[in-house]
């Protein structure tokens, strides 16, 4: 089933396919927060960092099929599947934005 994103997650989405996480930094705004795994990432640069270690573990393709508005934050679920322990799996993405940019960012099962 095909969702109409805002822009700042679809523009998340697709830069989450790259491998080397370079792009993913500037979808965020500069004093971003992610919150992956039990770690939190603040600030494009760590949140770039975040991306290229985890490309360079996984392999795996996300694919959203659902969005919710919950306040403020929008909340995607998308399945995920890889070589990662747990795959395939649905995670729900939630995002709050700032503009075009994405404010923070947090996954979880």
């Amino acid at each position: 089933m095909d969702i109409e994103l805002p822009l700042a997650i679809a523009r998340y989405f697709a830069a989450d396919q790259s491998s080397d996480g370079a792009d993913i930094g500037e979808v965020f705004a500069e004093h971003a927060v992610v919150r992956d795994e039990r770690q939190t990432y603040t600030g494009r640069e760590a949140i770039r960092q975040w991306k290229a270690a985890a490309s360079a573990k996984y392999s795996y393709a996300a694919q959203p099929f659902a969005l919710a508005e919950d306040g403020e934050a929008r909340v995607v679920t998308a399945h995920l599947v890889g070589n990662f322990p747990g795959s395939p799996i649905d995670l729900r993405y939630r995002f709050t934005l700032d503009g075009d940019k994405i404010a923070s960012l947090e996954i979880a099962p």
